[in-house]
């Protein structure tokens, strides 16, 4: 029984040590809660700490187009979550420790406190886990590649049509590299963003569409940021890779894609493997399209097409001057739509110029203001819009200061010369640039010309110049202001330029505005007289051409003594130079082609520095005192193509002195001349010191001549225009070596030695009014013929004769006809019936102009020339629905390429129809003078005879009235 009680006693202790301990752990829940709370809200408050910094981090990825990461988004909720739990714990902390007695061990409602304390001991210990879990190497990881990034994008009024042709390039597989050129402000960048939004919302199966901006002055480690941020290659390691390193980074991650690459802006090539770009292939059918202002950057990245970005067609143009400038402002008055017209086109079709300026426009709401823009727009340099200067400008000049030298920045201001929209021949331009000095660094003017023809490719290509034909340029319109820009107001005192040409100015500006200019402008208006004296030493250019000058007073040039170019071309009203022209002493350039001078005055003697005369196709031929020509002992250029030459002296004697003078130049580099007879294409042909310099030579009239050997030119080496006019009798241009022997008194005999089969300088030969010529197979010896015009040729039945093809066929050897030609041109030719007996491949052909040829019915084409659908081909309606072809299918495919003509065609206006033209005038004139003349003799015979009569009756009836008196 003890051992019993020993039992139970030693089980009652144990149990009641039990409880104890339970007790005691159960108590320091509730003897701790003040200090568990006190370290949970110390743990809260690092938590937000914390929760801060991260989210710090999460909000400077996002600005950086980073995406959170996962687990870090799924901490941040859980964190807010623990925040707000938190809080609202130290809350009802403050309470449960108020319930607290007996030290802390007990508590008024011990069951609740004992949860509650309990609860923050756990919670304390989830805020230091969740705090420890938020300790992130990376907070945001780049967002995974969507195909395309849309971007924001305007208007794109007017260019549907070359959108369509850039999106088809995604579609050719062999076209992997396509180059998108135009000048500043013309829409490239707008073109290239449809097209990157036009790729989100297609069909086509790209992995990836990037867009790099390069910019002038780019460098590789900047476009490989781009693409890498683009590709989620981006962070904070990539600074500190290698240029190489990331090369291979962006190579590994593209090569397994099919891209798009869109760079915009680049001005010089970008070396793509350097930057990373795997090469596209037809198989990858991966894509680049860039954009940029110069054509060369399209062959400098080996670009596979290139689409040029023109300006807007009139219309287009309205429509987006008209979207920007709103309805409700055009439609505030009748007359502001008709004016806002003319602002639009001042504009030229440039979308910038056109949105900027008719921004500035949008709240001009009364007519007066839109009438103000319209004078300011065409009377000022620079358009008096708000942004004008500071956008449009400083856009396009960026492209002008990115020329080479000062050498080609000259020669672009100069065609600001020029009044707007002119077709400015490449001849004149050229001539103009090298007898201005801009390089005279060449030691003859051929090579001078050389580099002159490069320059003005550089700047078509740079789309600062316009080529309207193969021998003509134009300037846009707002590139024509922003030169004038510069070089009257930005840079006016580096340049001194003073523009007033095509103003309708009666007469020359004041006399004050002369001072300080070095070059001026005042071509294309309607000044009669030059009556004043400008006080102008530093004047270097005065360009007057295309005036209605009549008197130019003696004292005109007295204060010009610095005066190097001087032009009066295009004046028929004029008929003599004054004897004040002596004053310039420095002139070099004297024009004064197509005007009414009829002599030369002998104190042009002293120009001694002249270098260039011009006197093309002047009216009524012109007389030069002998010695003169001579006298010019720097001339260089010497033209006087079209123009009949006389001196005081006989005709003979004239050109065997005319020809002594001008072998007597020993600087002469261009020489272009005008022979009327067999005698004086003799002495030319014989003189061989003219022969390096003669480019071009014109046969007119010719009387009595049938014959002509063509190869008596030969010796011409660099002949490069040919023209036959008014050859009324001659009858075969021949083909033959040797000496030539007159086979009759009218024939030429000129000896022909050199066996050269060849015209190889040969570009351009012009034949008209040689009504009894029937061929012209001798263009067969001109491989390198450009353009060949052939008018009012009555009998010609046909260009290449095959019976004399054959003649010449050793000669000719394997000459292929027309290998380079770019223009044909046949007008009234009644008899004519082929071209060539067969289709030729015209490689180079552009226009094929027909006029008045009714018995031609089939051109030397066939279906491989209209694969090409590059040929123009101009006519009436009439003669293209009777032209025979080879089959339908290739009328058809030539059916594009067809222009109607529903006027009367106006003959070229090149100086030998425009002299033809003044000619033909001049003989109306003449022969009008002769009818009055006769008349008025006629009517006085008449008179005369019936006053002799009534005298005789008179004298009958006097004396037997007298007599009856």
């Amino acid at each position: 029984m003890g051992n019993i009680f020993s039992f139970e006693l030693i089980r009652c202790d144990s149990i009641s040590s039990l409880c104890w301990d339970c007790v005691a752990r159960q108590a320091i829940y509730t003897y701790h809660l003040e200090e568990s709370l006190s370290k949970l809200k110390t743990a809260l408050d690092e938590l937000k700490e914390k929760r801060d910094d991260v989210m710090r981090k999460v909000n400077i990825a996002e600005q950086q187009s980073l995406k959170p990461l996962n687990e870090v988004q799924g901490w941040l909720s859980r964190a807010a979550t623990m925040i707000n739990e938190v809080d609202h714990r130290i809350i009802d902390g403050n309470d449960e420790i108020k319930k607290l007695c007996m030290g802390g061990c007990c508590s008024m409602n011990y069951c609740s406190t004992l949860k509650f304390s309990k609860s923050v001991v756990q919670t304390l210990h989830e805020v230091e886990l969740l705090k420890r879990k938020g300790a992130f190497e990376a907070v945001a990881t780049e967002v995974p590649t969507a195909p395309v990034v849309e971007r924001p994008s305007d208007s794109t009024i007017g260019m549907e049509s070359t959108l369509n042709k850039v999106w088809s390039i995604l579609e050719e597989k062999h076209v992997r590299i396509a180059g998108i050129y135009g000048v500043g402000g013309v829409g490239k960048t707008r073109l290239l963003t449809e097209i990157n939004n036009k790729i989100g919302v297609s069909s086509n199966a790209f992995d990836l569409v990037i867009w790099v901006t390069v910019s002038k002055g780019f460098y590789i480690e900047k476009v490989q940021e781009d693409i890498a941020k683009r590709v989620g290659l981006y962070s904070g390691m990539w600074e500190e890779k290698t240029a190489e390193e990331k090369a291979m980074d962006i190579f590994r991650v593209l090569r397994e894609k099919k891209f798009v690459l869109l760079m915009d802006d680049i001005w010089e090539r970008v070396d793509l493997l350097k930057v990373g770009i795997p090469l596209t292939t037809s198989e990858n059918g991966s894509k680049i399209i860039f954009t940029t202002r110069s054509i060369d950057v399209c062959g400098q990245m080996k670009a596979h097409t290139k689409i040029e970005v023109q300006c807007l067609t009139k219309e287009m143009a309205w429509d987006l001057f008209e979207e920007h400038v709103g309805n409700d402002i055009l439609d505030g008055h009748p007359n502001i739509r008709e004016l806002a017209h003319e602002v639009a086109k001042e504009c030229g079709g440039l979308p910038l110029a056109l949105i900027t300026i008719a921004r500035a426009m949008a709240c001009k709401r009364t007519p007066e203001e839109w009438e103000y823009a319209i004078l300011v727009m065409k009377r000022s340099a620079n358009f008096v819009f708000p942004n004008m200067g500071e956008e449009v400008y400083p856009l396009l000049k960026f492209s002008f200061d990115c020329l080479p030298n000062d050498t080609v920045r000259c020669c672009l201001l100069y065609c600001c010369l020029f009044t707007e929209d002119y077709q400015i021949p490449k001849e004149i331009l050229l001539d103009s640039w090298i007898v201005e000095g801009f390089m005279d660094e060449h030691e003859n003017i051929s090579q001078a010309r050389k580099q002159g023809h490069q320059i003005i490719g550089s700047l078509i290509h740079s789309c600062l110049l316009e080529e309207v034909s193969d021998s003509t340029v134009k300037m846009h319109d707002v590139i024509r202001d922003m030169c004038l820009w510069i070089a009257c107001r930005l840079d006016a005192h580096k340049w001194k330029f003073l523009v007033q040409a095509g103003y309708q100015l009666s007469r020359v500006p004041e006399v004050g505005k002369w001072r300080g200019i070095r070059r001026m402008s005042l071509m294309q208006n309607k000044i009669e007289i030059l009556n004043e004296s400008p006080n102008c030493p530093e004047l270097q250019t005065l360009l007057l051409s295309q005036n209605q000058l009549k008197v130019i007073h003696n004292d005109f040039f007295q204060f010009m003594s610095g005066l190097k170019v001087l032009c009066f071309r295009a004046n028929g009203s004029i008929r003599e130079l004054p004897v004040g022209i002596s004053k310039l002493v420095s002139l070099e350039c004297l024009d004064i082609s197509y005007t009414g001078i009829r002599q030369l005055p002998t104190e042009l003697n002293a120009l001694a520095k002249l270098k260039c005369l011009k006197l093309e196709y002047l009216l009524d031929g012109i007389k030069i005192p002998g010695g003169l020509i001579s006298g010019f002992s720097k001339l260089q250029m010497l033209r006087m193509i079209g123009s009949f030459l006389f001196q005081e002296s006989a005709v003979e004697d004239n050109n065997e002195c005319l020809v002594e003078e001008m072998q007597s130049l020993n600087h002469l580099n261009e020489l272009s001349v005008s022979v009327t007879s067999d005698f004086a294409l003799e002495r030319i042909v014989s003189a061989e010191m003219l022969h390096t310099c003669t480019d071009q030579i014109g046969l007119h009239t010719f009387r009595g001549s049938k014959q002509l050997n063509i190869l008596s030119l030969v010796k011409f080496k660099c002949l490069n225009y040919i023209q036959l006019s008014k050859c009324e009798s001659l009858e075969e241009v021949k083909m033959e070596w040797g000496i030539t022997e007159a086979r009759e008194p009218s024939q030429i005999q000129i000896p022909v030695i050199e066996p050269q089969p060849c015209f190889q300088s040969l570009v351009k030969v012009y034949i008209s009014g040689c009504s009894r010529l029937r061929e012209i197979t001798w263009l067969i010896l001109a491989p390198n013929l450009r353009h060949f015009i052939v008018i009012d040729c009555h009998k010609m039945e046909e260009i290449i004769n095959e019976v004399k093809l054959k003649q010449v066929a050793d000669m000719v050897g394997s000459l292929s006809p027309f290998a380079k030609l770019k223009s044909l041109y046949l007008q009234y030719l009644p008899g004519l019936k082929s071209i060539y007996r067969n289709a030729l491949p015209f490689p180079c052909m552009k226009d094929i102009h027909v006029y008045a040829c009714p018995k031609l019915r089939r051109l030397p084409l066939n279906s491989n020339n209209a694969n090409r659908n590059e040929i123009r081909i101009h006519g009436k309606e009439k003669w293209w629905k009777e032209l025979r072809w080879e089959d339908e299918s290739t009328r058809n495919a030539f059916l594009p390429c067809f222009i109607a003509e529903t006027k009367n065609p106006q003959k070229e206006q090149s100086p030998t129809v425009l002299s033809q033209q003044i000619e033909k005038d001049f003989r109306r004139f003449v022969a009008l003078i002769i009818f009055f003349v006769v008349s008025a003799l006629i009517y006085f015979l008449n008179w005369c005879m019936m006053h002799h009569n009534m005298w005789i009756i008179l004298s009958e009836h006097i004396p037997q009235a007298h007599r009856k008196l």
